[in-house]
């Protein structure tokens, strides 16, 4: 029996479990993040198990030119909050895809994760360069701006902005409300 195309199969579908996951995860930052906790990603119910994360592990090492195979096993690592470890994952993938976007804006993620704001919003920057319109990009780098860096002034501008790419958000709302609380309104 021929365990390649196995082997591909298994990979297809961890990938798009992961890739699942790393959208609800995306979707739950904002709010972990406003309440001023350390957790800056995936609630617990998100962690990915360590036998799940070796998995990951040996398939991009087995395919170590596969950008999706090191982006998988970053947002495994990214979900179980092994954010030193995702960011050379991440590396790897951008080595590989330099342009792409939505890597670039978890690696930031992740430098935030481990106390690293400022190297985050380098990150969030870069992706804004390659795509003006990436949104989350954008409120990423607000929330750095206003939480960690305690920068106002560029927090604020950069909610507009996430607001004036993605004014039916479903964080819109709150959005605003931050904008309105850095105001001081």
């Amino acid at each position: 029996m021929n365990r390649k195309p196995t082997a591909l199969v298994v990979f297809i579908l961890l990938i798009a479990a992961v890739v699942a996951g790393c959208k609800q995860q995306q979707q739950s930052q904002w709010s972990q993040g406003q309440a001023g906790q350390k957790q800056v990603v995936a609630p617990p119910a998100m962690v990915r198990s360590p036998a799940e994360i070796q998995q990951l592990e040996a398939i991009a090492k087995a395919n170590a030119g596969n950008a999706n195979a090191w982006i998988a096993l970053g947002n495994a690592q990214m979900d179980a909050q092994r954010f030193a470890e995702a960011i050379i994952s991440y590396q790897r993938a951008l080595d590989l895809d330099p342009k792409n976007v939505d890597v670039r804006v978890d690696m930031g993620t992740c430098y935030r994760g481990v106390g690293q704001p400022q190297r985050a919003i380098e990150e969030y920057q870069k992706a804004s360069k390659i795509d003006p319109r990436h949104p989350m990009a954008q409120m990423n780098a607000g929330v750095v701006y206003a939480y960690d860096l305690g920068r106002k002034a560029e927090a604020i501008k950069s909610f507009e902005k996430y607001l004036e790419l993605a004014p039916n958000a479903p964080n819109a709302a709150e959005i605003r409300g931050e904008i309105q609380k850095l105001k001081g309104k």
